[in-house]
């Protein structure tokens, strides 16, 4: 397989096994490309991409940023709170008018849900999702497995455990899914009032009892409390939050095997992990971040394939 099943890359749940694999492999030689000391090359000379961040990002936003500069593409960045969305413009004006000025690929986070298969369905540009509300954030969930692959050697059998904020996540509903289609088990861990309902029907388990939850994995994905999307209050406190599902470095020691550790950022350090943690040996944070702008440039090199040139 040399070219992807979909057309955009709107989400986990579009993709296929062949897929990942082909996004990982494109990625091996991108990781090796921006290793070397010249880190640039002219595959994507004659691409336009525009970033439509209509919330804020800083990592995923410089990642797709760094990525498109290694290939070589030219960049538009539009940053909602500076456009005339705020005076009212729709979403499909708006981009038509940034269509207009012939771009090739899309790459935008949105606050609703759907926004990027909506979005789709009216224009021609290739579409990357790098996260809708708290539905999908596709090109997180690929740079997590690609990230576990490279330590672990496979995804495939491995036990991961999602801590944390599950409700609010983009994040964990991306890994969910592209945890389960490389055929990895996954569970998770966290209050139950920020467990979605029927979550568990997607095939993953769910511990509340965090010790429990290390001790039976491989890997544990840790989320942050999403305190900007509550509306009301999910758990008493902080305080009791970080008592019952923060990891130090004593819960870590105590276990009877290593866990590699990961968290997608912004870490709220001293709630969901100590610094001890987050810095420790088995912390692959740092790599997530490395892996994710080689992943991204992967997936826009893909997409950019199937672009016909006239």
């Amino acid at each position: 397989m040399t070219q992807l099943s979909v057309e955009n890359l709107l989400g986990i749940k579009h993709l296929n096994q062949k897929d990942i694999e082909l996004i990982f492999q494109t990625a091996d030689h991108f990781k090796e490309v921006i290793n070397r000391p010249i880190k640039k090359v002219p595959s994507l000379r004659d691409i336009t991409i525009a970033n439509l961040f209509f919330e804020n990002s800083t990592r995923t936003k410089l990642s797709f940023e760094l990525a498109q500069k290694r290939l070589s593409a030219d960049i538009i960045n539009f940053s909602a709170a500076q456009s005339s969305v705020k005076k009212g413009e729709s979403l499909i004006d708006t981009v038509n008018n940034i269509l207009s000025m012939k771009v090739d690929i899309i790459v935008m986070r949105h606050p609703l849900a759907g926004a990027g298969d909506f979005l789709s369905q009216h224009v021609d540009a290739k579409i990357i999702n790098a996260g809708d509300g708290a539905h999908e954030h596709p090109t997180q969930a690929l740079l997590d497995s690609y990230s576990i692959r490279e330590r672990l050697g496979e995804v495939k059998g491995k036990k991961v455990v999602i801590i944390g904020d599950i409700l609010h996540s983009r994040v964990a509903l991306s890994n969910i899914f592209a945890l389960l289609l490389q055929g990895a088990e996954v569970k998770l861990c966290g209050p139950t009032t920020l467990i979605p309902k029927y979550i568990t029907q997607l095939g993953v388990g769910y511990e509340n009892n965090l010790k429990n939850a290390l001790e039976w994995c491989d890997v544990a994905n840790v989320l942050r409390v999403q305190h900007e999307r509550m509306d009301i209050k999910y758990f008493p406190s902080i305080r009791e939050y970080k008592q019952l599902f923060g990891i130090n470095k004593e819960l870590l020691d105590s276990l009877n095997k290593d866990i590699v550790i990961m968290h997608p950022g912004p870490i709220n350090r001293g709630v969901e992990l100590t610094s001890d943690v987050a810095d420790s040996k088995q912390s692959i944070i740092l790599n997530q971040v490395e892996n994710g702008v080689a992943v991204r440039m992967a997936v826009i090199y893909l997409l950019a394939q199937q672009i016909k040139r006239s």
